[in-house]
């Protein structure tokens, strides 16, 4: 297959969350007939609501900084399928991409045929074993893992991560992990197996409890990172300056610019900090390369500027409240918003944080097939919000050009909502 064959193919096996099959012996299949390939390097994996990319990323560009060869498996994508998987920094070529789908569709259509597997694996599957086989041909020293979807039962586990990290947890996905914060903590707490080294975020005191557990279940210490956890953690990372909403971190050393904006990125780069640390057992990662990684470390739909754009992938009332938070402090002009969301989404409660903070409002769904309808999005509008400030269009192309010639020139326009709508808008913006 072509890169574009190869693409059509893994959209054709459905929607990588409706069509989803939770459990690991599908994706343990195929990495067993591949030779398991993720043995050959170190893994990272992070789990977690909100927080687990902007962590990935962090450690991501301090393991780049610090001279090891590195691989890094994120989802969703923006734009380009072929951004989840990088190595050293650099989105995977097209022709690799191509050539790795086609060996992993060959290899699950064979298992499928020997009646090793009842059907082949699905989109996340594969392009998590997509992930982990060209890391191994890169011969990469350190794999970073984000985490899909819960723990327990998503693909990145297969890999047996030797560090396992957990950030924040909050209500999200519920109709797949758990009705309550315990239920959705022993989900992505379940990442931690025997023999692993655990680092964990700063958590509500359910979850955390939910957490711990589940590191004395299986005989693991763990690093708590935050001032919010139990005694014994590490201290609390305070704020001491900020610019442009971007915060600054002490982790040590002097105070530290974060590459990444919004003050809800300071747990974020103390838990790679953590992470970081843990690595030395390994590697050597010395205090000037966490410095420089934190500072260059950047995150492509999280609180980005582009343009007149304000990109945040923000999805849960966790991201909203984040977001809410940076425009109060940061953003002062006049603001358009571009909403579109999932059909799971707490959409009421999000728009509530949002909607008195924007001057007018641009509601539309993404081409996805999981996304609510923009009559649904309308209905759960607050009171209050007038039909004079806020507008509504069936497709994300329309909505862009509404919101441009609605938004006064020293304005801005924020999307979110969804990390499908900021891919699409970037898609439409480009264009």
């Amino acid at each position: 297959m072509n890169f574009r064959e190869a693409e059509a193919y893994l959209l054709s096996l459905g929607n990588e969350v409706a069509a989803m099959k939770l459990g690991l012996v599908s994706i343990r299949t195929l990495l067993t007939a591949l030779g398991d390939p993720q043995n050959n390097y170190l893994k990272v994996q992070v789990a977690g609501t909100n927080g687990k990319g902007s962590v990935c990323a962090f450690l991501d560009s301090i393991c780049r900084t610090a001279g090891l060869k590195v691989g890094l498996y994120t989802s969703p994508h923006l734009v380009s399928i072929t951004e989840r998987v990088r190595i050293n920094g650099a989105e995977i070529g097209t022709e690799d991409f191509a050539r790795f789908s086609t060996r992993i569709r060959q290899g699950s259509e064979r298992l499928v045929a020997s009646g090793e597997l009842p059907s082949v694996p699905t989109f996340f599957e594969q392009v998590t074993a997509i992930a982990l086989l060209a890391f191994a041909e890169a011969e990469v020293e350190v794999g970073i893992l984000e985490t899909g979807l819960g723990g327990r039962l998503d693909a990145t586990t297969a890999a047996n991560a030797e560090i396992c990290a957990i950030t924040r947890i909050d209500l999200d996905h519920q109709e797949y992990l758990g009705e309550t914060i315990e239920e959705i903590a022993a989900e992505k707490g379940a990442i931690i197996r025997a023999g692993s080294r655990v680092i964990i975020g700063e958590q509500q005191p359910a979850a955390l409890r939910v957490i711990l557990e589940q590191c004395n279940a299986v005989s693991v210490e763990q690093r708590l990172v935050g001032g919010g956890n139990t005694s014994g953690s590490e201290s609390a990372v305070p704020l001491t300056e900020e610019a442009n909403g971007t915060p600054s971190l002490p982790v040590g050393f002097p105070p530290v610019l974060l590459g990444l904006k919004g003050k809800h990125q300071v747990e974020n780069a103390a838990v790679a900090v953590a992470i970081a640390k843990e690595l030395r057992a390994e590697f050597a990662i010395p205090d000037d390369a966490i410095i420089t990684g934190l500072q260059s470390a950047t995150h492509e739909g999280r609180l980005e500027y582009d343009g007149r754009f304000l990109f945040d992938g923000a999805h849960n009332i966790g991201g909203a409240k984040a977001l809410a938070a940076y425009i109060d402090e940061f953003e002062h002009r006049p603001i358009t918003l571009i909403f579109g969301a999932m059909a799971d989404k707490p959409v009421d409660e999000i728009l509530k944080l949002l909607a008195s903070r924007v001057e007018r409002i641009v509601l539309t769904q993404p081409a996805n097939e999981r996304a609510l309808h923009y009559d649904d999005l309308l209905n759960a509008m607050p009171a209050g919000v007038t039909r004079q400030r806020t507008f509504a269009t069936d497709t994300v192309a329309k909505a862009v050009n509404i919101a441009e010639t609605i938004t006064p020139e020293d304005g801005i326009i924020l999307v979110t909502g969804s990390l499908y709508l900021v891919g699409e808008v970037k898609k439409v913006s480009r264009s």
